[in-house]
């Protein structure tokens, strides 16, 4: 038995004294603490249904010490208080990022940015001017390209993607390699294709193609795992690097990956793969405050045998004002429609001899889930066709039930499950699989998918949020950063409105409510990481990461929404972004 606190008996001696001579003296409560930082005159939108709106934050530390009316946190603010006065201004929890890439998208910001490229041939030109500032040799990266943004299909082509003729008329001594925006594919010039020695002989591996003209000459295009090819003649240039040197390269990722995430009031991301030595450098930069923004980490990358030895050993759950979590193992079933890998259950619109690609089997994923249960990891698979959702479907269930496990305590998810069947949809909320959704992908995606399925099966299966709401699912939202802006505006508009980049509505009917994606990217994002005791709302105890927006999203004219800019990023209680003081 636990013995009785001596500071306790006395405490409960004096109150019985007290009582024996009479009621105890009238006294006044005693003052609050004061806080380090307060916003004040503001809409605060806790996102906690318990405290709902009020127009002020109290911090102290690391986190929220109280929330009311100006009035209430008023008697916080001492003499050493900072005051952010919010002048009317939205006040929200932090965005989460629910799926990026956390050093991918530090890299995107070292290499060739191709997005906003019209046209093939603007890709060569950038290329060029590359080349021109490189030694002979070596290697030019790039990303971001997708033919379906292209004003008109480049001449000659296969399948509407060019042949590298262009590449290697500007760079004939330099390997390069261009990611696709999806990252499901890339594109190779032939002097990069000879450095990992494609010819056109060479077999497509398992997984992937390497797509051919009609005479059987590789035009340069990569779809999925045939990019493994590739990126192990990269692997083996990099090995020339010192370990300093390719360190250096990672923390240079990391930083400008946490820079960009402030800039978009994101203060935390969930990383949806990294590799063991990948979490490695995490953890030091954590161990020296280096991280800017929180992350959540699952662990890809790694294959079974080596799961099995090693996963216990990286398991990291929050603690205290933590910067670095890992408690998820990432694994993926198929490829992206853009890129012809999305694994359907019927052939392709645009390509009728392909269902799309398994990139993983599935017994291979079954394996690593099982020793994710026995180890307390989450499972969070890619799937983005109709085929591979139902399978994942379907071996959650089949595993839970052996294993005798509720599928809602796991809290285990599907990343993307963007095509789905109509028969699966009721299947999240029942299972208690989690829909790992990005908003701004059906911006982006939704003028050429109808060319991919075709106009009713588009509509029946592509991104059926509202559907996956009302069937009692939670909806994780996020980028897919470098895939898309790590924009959470972006992505919030596209997940109300619907509305596509050529300004055409995507299925409207659909669309998510403010509130709904509000949550989707906050309350809703911190659960499907088991963080929602700790982040996702503006509730006391928690932590005190706040974003003040320039426009108030909840009710700002809907095609407005996307001029709202972080004025403010708070993480752990501290300013690490201020746009009005750039």
């Amino acid at each position: 038995m636990q013995a009785f606190p001596k500071r306790l008996a006395a405490v409960v001696l004096a109150a019985l004294a007290s009582t024996a001579c009479g009621p105890p003296p009238v006294s006044e409560a005693p003052a609050p603490e004061f806080a380090d930082l307060v916003l004040r005159g503001g809409k605060v939108v806790t996102v906690d249904p318990a405290l709902g709106e009020v127009q002020a934050i109290a911090v102290n530390g690391y986190r929220i010490a109280a929330v009311g009316d100006d009035e209430t946190i008023a008697a916080r603010i001492g003499p050493d208080t900072e005051v952010i006065e919010l002048h009317g201004r939205l006040a929200l929890p932090g965005f989460i990022e629910g799926h990026g890439h956390f050093l991918g998208l530090g890299r995107a910001q070292q290499i060739l940015d191709l997005a906003g490229a019209g046209s093939w041939d603007a890709i060569v030109e950038q290329v060029a001017v590359a080349v021109d500032g490189a030694e002979a040799g070596a290697w030019v990266f790039g990303r971001g390209w997708h033919q379906e943004k292209w004003r008109k299909p480049p001449q000659p082509n296969v399948e509407g993607t060019p042949l590298n003729d262009g590449l290697n008329a500007v760079a004939p001594d330099n390997p390069v390699y261009l990611g696709h925006a999806s990252g499901h594919a890339a594109f190779a010039n032939d002097a990069a294709l000879a450095a990992a020695g494609i010819d056109d002989t060479t077999p497509d591996p398992a997984g992937g193609t390497i797509v051919r003209a009609a005479n059987g000459k590789a035009t340069g295009l990569l779809r999925e795992n045939a990019q493994d090819l590739i990126e192990a003649a990269i692997a083996q240039q990099e090995a020339g690097l010192s370990p300093e040197e390719s360190e250096a390269i990672q923390r240079q990722r990391a930083q400008l990956a946490g820079e960009q995430a402030l800039r978009f009031g994101v203060t935390s991301f969930q990383d949806a793969g990294a590799s063991f030595a990948d979490i490695d450098l995490l953890r030091r930069l954590e161990d020296e405050g280096a991280l800017k923004v929180r992350l959540y980490v699952m662990v890809r990358s790694e294959d079974n045998a080596t799961l099995a030895e090693r996963l216990a050993d990286y398991r990291m759950t929050a603690d205290g004002n933590d910067f670095l979590t890992v408690r998820a193992i990432k694994r993926q079933i198929d490829g992206a429609l853009g890129a012809h890998g999305a694994w359907l259950l019927a052939p392709y619109a645009d390509l009728p001899d392909s269902v799309g690609l398994v990139l993983e089997p599935l017994d291979e994923i079954e394996q690593a889930a099982r020793i994710a249960l026995q180890h307390g990891f989450q499972v969070n698979t890619h799937a983005i066709g109709d085929r591979a959702n139902r399978e994942i479907l379907d071996l959650y269930e089949r595993l839970w039930s052996q294993s005798g496990v509720a599928g809602h305590d796991l809290r285990w998810r599907i990343e993307h499950a963007q095509h789905i069947d109509p028969d699966d949809i009721p299947r999240f909320g029942t299972l208690g699989v989690i829909a790992a959704v990005q908003g701004v992908h059906a911006a982006s995606d939704g003028p050429w998918i109808p060319t991919r399925l075709a106009e009713e099966r588009a509509e029946r299966t592509s991104y059926r949020w509202r559907d996956l709401l009302d069937a009692g699912a939670i909806l994780n939202n996020g980028t897919d950063a470098p895939v898309e802006s790590i924009d959470p505006i972006a992505s919030f508009h596209a997940s109300v409105s619907r509305r596509m980049n050529n300004g055409e509505p995507f299925f409207p009917g659909q669309a998510m409510t403010r509130m709904e994606a509000l949550r989707s990217y906050t309350l809703d994002n911190a659960y499907s990481a088991f963080e929602d005791e700790m982040k996702g709302s503006l509730t006391p105890g928690k932590y005190a990461d706040i974003v003040v927006l320039s426009e108030d999203i909840l009710t700002v004219e809907e095609s407005k929404i996307p001029n709202a800019k972080a004025d403010y990023t708070i993480v752990g209680g501290e300013i690490r972004h201020a746009r009005l003081g750039e």
